[in-house]
């Protein structure tokens, strides 16, 4: 029972510490063996679409046993030799793969820079964190972009992470940002990867697919929390949470709008090419700079009441089984 404290340890520890630079990151690690194989793998399998699909199946297969496989037998072998080694282990990897401050630091440089800076450093700042074109977006959106990424972030960075934390401990949590970081490397719709990159993009939206709803019922609800629009939340939540290409994207973007009282996402440009999207939330008011450190208030008190939750879910799991 004790182990099930290293879900809130951990997150303390991500709140705490969150992602220094000299610290190397697990996510590095797993970026690294993706382009690795990648490599092997494009060499093997034929240039055609079958060879594609057939060497982007065997990359999701190995990077999914080794993601899960070799934290399995760390922590295991560990705890059989030091329990509290074990405990210090499994405690410091969860604040690790938790991004809580991280994304808040990062988003707020993109504040520092609209308030104090110039709007060529706002663009540069927010390009750290987005993966669309910034070079011509306004401050206005400069805003949006950081807002967005701090509500799907928040399900993916922190909530999905605690869910499969909470129910298959470390090497759930491993494997699920294997997964995760599969997508972000090799799901894109371009010549490139349209067809190797394509399993990798289906298993993130179907390890996102629940985590994605709760981060956004979470976030609607945690509303409460921070005195926000938990009315217009849950109506835009309800109303919009599929108004994007990706099934899980737009749940969190949903609740952050309605909660903000603002219209995000539309149309954006990804490698030069412009991409039509969607509008969602309604324009009660105009997004404003403000909204960058309220989007980060919100995505507190959600991870705060996340990580409440799934500890109780990892108390019942461990009680019941």
């Amino acid at each position: 029972m004790i182990r099930l404290l290293t879900l809130p340890a951990g997150f303390i520890l991500d709140l705490l510490m969150g992602d220094p630079r000299w610290l190397y990151h697990p996510v590095c690690l797993i970026g690294n063996l993706i382009s690795i194989l990648e490599k092997g793998i494009r060499k093997v399998f034929p240039k055609t679409d079958k060879g594609e699909r057939a060497g982007g199946i065997l990359e999701v297969v190995l990077v999914c046993f080794i993601t899960f496989f070799i934290p399995y037998v760390v922590i295991h072998l560990l705890y059989k030799w030091n329990f509290w080694l074990g405990f210090a282990l499994e405690t410091f990897w969860c604040g690790q793969l938790l991004a809580t401050k991280s994304l808040k630091v990062e988003s707020m440089k993109v504040y520092d820079r609209l308030k104090n800076g110039t709007i060529e450093e706002a663009r540069y700042a927010v390009s750290m964190i987005v993966g669309r074109d910034t070079q011509a977006l306004s401050e206005i959106g400069v805003t949006k972009a950081a807002v967005e990424t701090v509500a799907e972030n928040s399900s993916d960075g922190i909530i999905a992470p605690m869910f499969y934390m909470a129910i298959g401990g470390i090497p759930l949590m491993f494997l699920y940002k294997g997964i995760n970081t599969m997508d972000s490397m090799l799901g894109y719709k371009n010549d490139k990867y349209l067809y190797f990159g394509r399993c990798a993009a289906r298993l993130d939206d179907v390890a996102n697919y629940i985590p994605a709803r709760i981060s956004g019922w979470l976030m609607a609800l945690s509303t409460v929390f921070v005195r926000m629009d938990t009315k217009n939340a849950v109506k835009i939540y309800r109303r919009d949470r599929r108004n994007h290409a990706s099934p899980n994207s737009a749940q969190t973007e949903a609740a952050m709008a309605g909660a903000l009282d603002v219209q995000l996402a539309g149309n954006a440009y990804y490698f030069g090419k412009l991409y039509e999207k969607p509008m969602i939330g309604d324009p009660i008011r105009p997004v404003e700079i403000e909204d960058i450190p309220r989007a980060n208030k919100l995505l507190y008190a959600t991870c705060i009441v996340g990580a409440i939750l799934f500890f109780g879910l990892s108390v019942l799991l461990k009680t019941v089984l």
